[in-house]
């Protein structure tokens, strides 16, 4: 069998295609696999890393807004949607998936046209433009939220899966004493981790550093915390010895399955997939949804889980370290309520949902 994977932008594109991949390769150990994505963007840089083969094609999202961007916009888009035809028609695939992002539009839309299988997975109870467009021509649609389907067309076509895992946080549970080594963190005392998405997140790398540099004691806690590459350098300068050594941080982790192995609470923006990876682990969470994504579909995200108490939900225009602090402690000293918050954040986890996407595929080509 031959596929094509399409998704890019973050990690929250990027990672459910890698799920899905995985799924793809268990079922079928002699599937040929194309990944498109775009070029010089973070899936051109993850994916050829995983011996993926990997084509990059030039797209830009086109503005909500007429503006000088537009033009700019479009014509790439036009470059995007001649290349991604020229690879579909190389390639000859079976199938065609898409898990979002601008570069999934031309790709998927040429594909159908084309006639081939084609299929798009949606991350956020709020979806993105290109996949509401999309669900007019592809064959299924997979969705993380019933309450999601009722922005697009064709629900028929509907599939609530919730979002795909990879493999790499299954037993974390076997990495946990090797990471307290690793890491140089205490075993009796609480761990918080916090980080802010693929890029990292300013106002939360804010409020963490203020929260490091108080005068509050927090010898029931230790934090781990990720700033973002981009961040590092201005993060660290200014924070004591002292806490530099008792809690642990990073420009980036690559391995995250190891700061969750020992991770009490987390705190964190709330993207589907990350709050994918929390429900699967069953882990308290505190979330910060960033104010700016797309029809704040973020705050939609955080709100399911606040429903269900798996967390607590701050706004960003509302953080501050007094305010991180007491939710921290509330949660941290209660273990009943750290207890709670596990089981809640379970009912959430959709453990098969790679599964169950490359199910209803196969389903389609038999």
């Amino acid at each position: 069998m031959k596929a094509i994977v399409s998704g890019g932008g973050t990690g929250g594109h990027i990672y459910p295609a890698v799920s899905i991949i995985e799924e793809l390769k268990d079922r079928d150990k002699n599937i040929e696999i194309l990944y498109i994505g775009k070029i010089n963007s973070m899936e051109s840089e993850i994916i050829p890393k995983m011996d993926l083969n990997f084509k990059g094609i030039r797209v830009e999202g086109l503005p909500r807004k007429l503006n000088k961007k537009s033009l700019r916009s479009l014509k790439e888009l036009i470059f995007g949607l001649k290349q991604s035809r020229k690879l579909i028609k190389e390639f000859k695939p079976d199938i065609v998936i898409g898990t979002g992002g601008f570069v999934t539009g031309p790709v998927l839309l040429n594909a159908s046209l084309m006639k081939y299988k084609t299929y798009f997975h949606e991350q956020n109870s709020y979806p993105g433009v290109t996949n509401k467009i999309l669900s007019r021509f592809v064959n299924k649609y997979f969705v993380t939220f019933e309450e999601s389907i009722k922005y697009f067309k064709k629900p028929q076509n509907a599939i609530v899966t919730g979002n795909p895992i990879r493999n790499r946080f299954k037993n974390i549970e076997l990495i946990k004493d090797k990471t307290y080594s690793e890491y140089g963190l205490k075993k009796d005392i609480k761990t918080v981790f916090s980080f802010g998405g693929s890029n990292g997140s300013v106002i939360l790398n804010k409020t963490i550093k203020n929260l490091l540099n108080s005068s509050k004691e927090h010898n029931e806690f230790q934090i781990i915390h990720v700033t973002g590459s981009d961040n590092y350098e201005e993060f660290i300068s200014g924070i004591s010895k002292k806490q530099l050594s008792e809690n642990k941080i990073f420009p980036y982790l690559k391995d995250i399955q190891k700061a969750y192995s020992v991770a009490d609470l987390v705190i964190t923006s709330s993207g589907a997939i990350t709050l994918a990876e929390l429900a699967f682990l069953g882990l308290p969470s505190i979330l910060v949804p960033k104010s700016y994504t797309t029809e704040n579909h973020q705050v939609h995200n955080a709100r399911e889980f606040e429903k269900v108490g798996a967390s607590k939900v701050i706004l960003e225009k509302e953080l501050n370290e007094n305010l991180l602090y007491d939710s921290i402690m509330e949660i941290v000293s209660d273990e009943e309520k750290i207890e709670q918050m596990q089981n809640a954040a379970k009912t959430l986890a959709t453990p098969n949902a790679a599964k169950t996407i490359v199910d209803e595929i196969f389903k389609d080509i038999k």
